[in-house]
């Protein structure tokens, strides 16, 4: 049997580090395990590979993968690997949601805070040497409480259930909307279903996208949907660039038609230099860093070499994703 690990990005810490292979080959000393560090040699490898570590695969290398039978992805987002033949083969895909879930939601309650306490104004005004409690106060809005606030959730996967948790323990109602509402939402105040996502972003003071892009997520924050947000209100984006029409909340921003956002995550990455989002000051930026963890790695292998004994000894997967359904 054959593992082929191959992940290669332009951030190192999505890089899986030498040491993942080596303690698989300790652990798993009947497995052939392949680690390429870019996608050289990627076509002659993965013929005779049964389970492949990658963030995704063309559709050209999946049809030279004969022997493939189970594929893992380090991200939460699987998008990327939902193209027909694969889809529609009975190769497994399992994900890393609940390695990245508890990090990305503690990232969350971060630009909540932040933005309820303007912190990125009182940073700008700190570079200029500027005491400006008047300033900060006078707004508009004026910083706020977040214990009463109302969160709405849209997407309750492992990113929006912690997200929740922690909302909760500090005293914010949240309001979810989710693909099946009847599967309810532990500790939550209402569950919505897809055909009320305008009663929950009129109802929300922030509005936190933690969905999968599919075909029915993608574009879902427009200019018409931004236009039943509160004007106090804030948007706060950890799912994935493409959920949101960027040209419609630039326009929405500028026109102060909802209070502010915060985005970790756009349609273009890196963001390039001449996005007009950077020259927006109701906007805080973080650049994809909501899971960022010096534990990120240990925890993947936890997942992975728990996944892989549960593959040799034919029992159910963790993170299973359902391809029909995209996540």
């Amino acid at each position: 049997m054959k593992v082929l690990i191959v992940l290669h990005h332009r951030f190192d810490l999505w890089n899986a580090p030498a040491w993942f292979a080596e303690r698989l080959r300790k652990e798993f000393p009947r497995i052939e395990v392949v680690h390429l560090s870019n996608y050289d040699g990627v076509e002659e490898q993965i013929g005779d590979a049964e389970i492949c570590v990658a963030w995704s695969l063309r559709p050209q290398q999946f049809s030279q993968a004969k022997k493939l039978r189970w594929i893992h992805s380090p991200a939460a987002a699987v998008h990327q690997l939902m193209f027909p033949d694969l889809v529609n083969s009975d190769v497994v895909i399992t994900n890393a949601r609940e390695v990245h879930g508890p990090v990305v939601a503690e990232h969350v309650i971060a630009l909540i805070f932040a933005l309820a306490k303007k912190i990125p104004q009182a940073v700008r005004l700190q570079q200029r040497r500027v005491w400006g409690q008047q300033q900060i106060w006078e707004g508009p809005p004026r910083p706020r409480e977040v214990s009463g606030a109302t969160l709405g959730l849209i997407g309750f996967g492992s990113i929006g259930r912690e997200v929740a948790r922690r909302a909760v323990a500090l005293g914010i109602r949240v309001i979810v909307l989710r693909e099946h509402p009847e599967h309810g939402g532990a500790g939550v105040a209402a569950v919505l279903g897809p055909g009320q996502l305008d009663e929950l972003l009129s109802q929300a003071d922030y509005v936190v996208l933690a969905a999968p892009v599919t075909p029915q997520t993608r574009g879902l924050i427009t200019a018409a949907r931004l236009a039943k947000m509160k004007q106090d209100s804030y948007l706060i984006n950890v799912g994935r660039g493409p959920l949101v029409d960027e040209a419609a909340l630039v326009s929405a921003l500028k026109e102060n038609r909802i209070a502010g956002a915060a985005l970790d995550v756009f349609s273009e990455e890196p963001l390039p230099a001449e996005s007009p989002l950077w020259d927006l000051e109701n906007l805080l930026i973080t650049p994809h860093t909501a899971g960022l963890t010096e534990k990120l790695w240990g925890r993947h292998y936890a997942l992975f070499s728990e996944n892989l004994r549960r593959y040799l000894g034919h029992e159910p997967l963790l993170g299973l994703v359902d391809k029909q359904r995209g996540y």
